[in-house]
């Protein structure tokens, strides 16, 4: 993939930094080209501009598209869309391990086509973080670490074979391998280089460090200056494949920041704060972008906190500017001399440069907080934007309690009740689980190191959580490890209970693992309402532990300060922790840092040796890693036949160089129909595999104990087990089966009511296609590709519906699934649709871009029905996409077709 385009307006120039050329696009110089200012543009935008300028080929980048920015400057609003290509990919292990199973298949699909297997590697550079299947299955012990890490090992042996084999077979990309930390910390403090720089023929360009990630939070490294967001596996394998995404200018609101946080006021609470406000002003869609001087009283360690969260406000991203504490940071993370400077010239020419005399850019709309108010704070126990001051926190959960017990009395929270085998009872509101966690909180010093020092001040005291509290540390990088313990802090913590038990997602994603049996027992017996305080960034009902109610998100210090209190239903800020060594009441506020305290111990511990040492060698890994078997020589995966966690897709069997002509559908039958607000989550498979589903079917078929069935996201590389769980969700009603929830259909003509799944496999035996009905807003949600995946795989041909979520639409396009909508008002209830019609879809044989088809519905009654539907196929990539049988298939023929040439 060349990265010059015809550069129609002449904003090509150069750039010496320490005596080396860097040749770049200038937005200056285009502004001036087409007659317009863009210096009040908001940097977000100006990244989107300057990846405009750059690939403007007069095809898929258009100078059109460029004078767009112009527009949107005058009503700070844009319907018009524009292509955009990251500069690279960031994948955790359960988003990435599909997407590099799909170009190992790649691999063989271009052997099978007469191309060299070598031809197929991410053209745009791809890192793989191993972050997501370290679970806290040990706690509370001095070598929880190395047994986590062991269990960690065993559980995923077959994926990690795998990805071990696709670290050393593919170009342009890395794995980080189990144990470094979390993907996007390691992002913050490694990879992210803020100003991206290639050679190309001899010639060095520079240009805005973008990213797409298949995490939400991938939005933390905005905090750095470096545009990111979460997106879509099928999304990320387009941009890794060097096809562009479209995507509306957002809208973008301004965010000022004022004044400075007050003493004993965290980060976390400022983060918590700044979500509650973006909910309530609704930025869905938006970019959010901060300035203010404000911004000069912020650590980057900050701005990386209130980044991270963008997905809990709703927003694309939260966007901060490079400046001079932007600089600081990428030389206490170990960045070169060279690329600093790089970043701070680029960053002055371009315009993307902030200090106290740049003007504020032109926003959609504005809102303002001035960091003197904000106090301390938690949210829940539901929900990240519902956040409570910690001294009502006892009373909101007070008022919540029946809601959260379905009840409509509130339960007794003085009763207590018994445990097994234990010295203690148990009560509503009981804190059972306490962890310091996520790629939030833990990607900043200045929390953890507040943890570290309640947790000395505790154990100086004599205190110890209570006995009913899981305690964890999971620090999101080896780093933090380095800092607590030349502070000393790890031993406090060690001392109270918060040893380290992996560098990974673990609470925050539902890998908080058990909690002892006992207490399990009392708190189902007894329906009890137990609480966990974590220092993540979701809190969602279900998603901590199943035995666990009510969740709330806190700071590292609070939460190491709830585990001592044991207990929500009390005022944390006035009620006694425990008797320290002297008999005596201890207070939180005994024990709570003074700031300048943390200020010293980040300024007296952390520094830039320890980043360069611990990421000077991030992508070999343990002796663990290193010991895994495979066959690195080979190009191709020897796929195992036998394994239930990676198979090879079979997207490519029976493929050609010329795709097959696409037709109309005839003859289809209706898999199922949907109403409103279909999401991705009740589409695609998550969560825990029940024995009596069909991929529980298919693991018990294959020797697999049910102990071991792990979860739909671990095994996200099988699709032998993604198929059966699409469209699996308990939650999802199929009208055609009214009164039944669950993934159920109808077959027909023969009326059996079945699995979705094993109703799709009757049809294909049959050699019967298959559509979807829907509502409106088909596909919200996050971005998933197995929503896509999973839905061609069952045969499903088209998706007509009422509106699709955007993301969800591309993605279908992306597989080769027809998306159509309804027009003239028209909707599955007005044509009387009822499931039970076979319909053909016509006008197929010459696509083009939202052309009109013909959707002809046979009814059982022999009388049939004509409208007419808009075919959702939006550009003429997408046509060829859909021509060619989906993206992967396009771009594999481009590889193969690249391959003979060269022969």
């Amino acid at each position: 993939m060349r990265m010059i385009g015809q550069d129609t307006l002449k904003t090509r120039r150069t750039l010496t930094v320490d005596g080396k050329e860097f040749h770049y696009f200038s937005i200056p110089e285009a502004a001036k080209a087409l007659g317009t200012d863009f210096a009040r543009l908001p940097n977000s935008l100006k990244v989107l501009l300057e990846n405009v300028l750059r690939f403007e080929d007069g095809r898929a980048y258009t100078v059109d598209d460029a004078k767009a920015f112009t527009g949107w400057l005058e009503a700070a609003h844009s319907e018009r869309e524009v292509p955009f290509r990251p500069a690279r990919i960031l994948m955790q292990d359960f988003t990435g391990v599909p997407a590099v199973v799909d170009l190992a298949a790649m691999r063989d699909g271009i052997v099978a086509l007469g191309g060299e297997p070598k031809r197929v590697n991410p053209l745009v550079p791809v890192d793989l973080v191993i972050d997501h299947s370290v679970m806290v299955d040990v706690s509370g012990e001095a070598d929880a670490l190395e047994k986590n890490v062991a269990i960690e090992y065993q559980r995923n042996g077959e994926r990690y074979e795998f990805l071990r084999w696709g670290q050393s077979a593919f170009d342009n990309f890395r794995v980080v391998p189990p144990g470094a930390g979390i993907c996007h910390q390691v992002n913050l403090e490694h990879l992210a280089q803020v100003v991206w720089t290639r050679t190309e023929v001899g010639e060095t360009y520079a240009y805005p460090d973008s990213c797409y990630g298949t995490d939400s939070h991938t939005t933390m490294v905005n905090g750095l200056g470096v545009l990111g967001w979460g997106v879509g596996g099928i999304e990320a394998e387009a941009a890794m494949l060097g096809q562009p995404i479209a995507m509306l200018i957002p809208d973008v609101i301004g965010f000022r920041l004022t004044g400075k946080l007050k003493e004993g006021v965290t980060a976390t609470d400022l983060v918590l704060t700044v979500t509650q406000m973006l909910r309530k002003k609704g930025v869905v869609g938006k970019f959010v972008e901060f300035f203010g001087q404000g911004l000069d009283q912020l650590p980057l360690a900050d701005r990386a906190t209130i980044g991270n969260m963008a997905p809990e406000y709703g927003a694309t991203c939260g966007f901060f500017p490079v400046d001079s504490i932007t600089l600081e940071y990428l030389r206490l993370s170990g960045r070169e001399e060279n690329r600093i400077k790089l970043v701070e010239d680029y960053s002055k020419a371009q315009g993307l440069w902030r200090d106290t005399n740049t003007a504020d850019p032109v926003f959609t709309d504005t809102l303002e907080l001035d960091l003197a108010t904000v106090v301390p704070s938690l949210a829940g126990p539901k929900r990240p934007q519902d956040r409570v001051v910690l001294n009502d926190a006892a009373n909101a959960f007070t008022r919540d309690l029946p809601a959260l017990a379905g009840t409509t009395v509130a339960p007794d929270t003085t009763k207590r009740f018994a445990v097994a085998n234990a010295n203690h009872d148990l009560g509503h509101g009981d804190v059972v689980i306490a962890a310091i966690t996520s790629c939030t909180n833990t990607s900043n010093p200045y929390v953890l190191v507040a943890a570290g020092l309640v947790a000395r001040k505790a154990h100086a005291k004599g205190l110890r959580p209570k006995p009913w509290v899981k305690t964890s540390l999971a620090p999101g990088s080896q780093v933090v490890t380095d800092y607590l313990n030349r502070a000393g802090l790890q031993a406090d913590l060690d001392a109270i209970g918060f040893q380290t038990v992996g560098y990974g997602c673990t609470t925050c994603i539902g890998n908080s693992g058990p909690i002892s049996d006992e207490i399990a027992e009392s708190i189902e017996a007894n329906k009890l309402v137990a609480v966990s305080v974590l220092s993540g960034n979701r809190n969602f009902e279900g998603r901590i532990h199943p035995n666990v109610r009510a969740n709330y998100l806190a700071s590292p210090p609070l939460v190491v300060a709830y585990s001592l209190l044991g207990t929500i239903t009390q005022d944390i800020t006035t009620a006694s922790l425990g008797k320290g060594n002297d008999g005596q009441d201890v207070y939180l506020k005994d024990i709570w840092p003074t700031q300048a305290e943390i200020n010293e111990i980040v300024a007296s511990s952390l520094d830039r040796d320890m980043f360069q040492s611990r990421y000077a060698h991030v992508f070999e890994g343990t002796k663990q890693w290193q010991d895994i078997r495979v066959d690195t020589g080979s190009e191709t995966f020897r796929w195992n036949s036998g394994s239930t966690y990676v198979q090879n897709p079979p997207y490519f069997e029976g493929m050609t160089m010329e795709p097959e002509t696409r037709g109309g559908i005839e003859g289809a039958r209706v898999l199922a129909k949907l109403g409103d607000s279909i999401t991705t989550d009740h589409i695609s498979p998550a969560g825990s595999i029940k024995k009596s589903a069909p991929a529980g079917e298919y693991l018990t078929e294959h020797q697999v104990r049910q102990a071991d069935f792990n979860s739909y996201g671990a095994r996200r590389g099988n699709h032998e087990v993604m198929m059966r769980g699409t469209f699996a969700n308990t939650r999802i009603k199929n009208e055609m089966v009214p009164g039944i929830e669950g993934g159920i259909t109808k077959h027909l003509p023969s009326g059996d009511v079945m699995p979705i799944y094993d109703a799709a496999m009757r049809y294909k035996a049959e050699g019967v296609p298959l559509v979807i009905f829907g509502g409106k807003e088909y596909g919200t949600g996050s971005s998933r590709d197995w929503a896509a995946k999973g839905t061609f795989l069952l045969g499903v041909k088209a998706v007509i519906c009422e509106s699709f979520e955007r993301i969800h639409r591309s993605n279908l396009v992306g597989m080769g699934v027809l998306p159509l909508m309804f027009k003239n008002g028209e909707t599955r209830e007005s044509l009387g649709l009822t499931g039970e019609e076979t319909v053909d879809i016509l006008g197929l044989d010459d696509i083009k871009p939202r052309m009109d088809l013909t959707l002809v519905i046979h009814r059982p009654d022999g009388t049939e029905h004509r409208t007419t539907l808009l075919c959702r196929v939006d550009t003429a990539d997408e046509v060829e996409y859909y021509r060619q049988g989906g993206i992967l298939h396009y771009v594999l023929r481009s590889m193969a077709s690249t391959t003979q040439q060269a022969a």
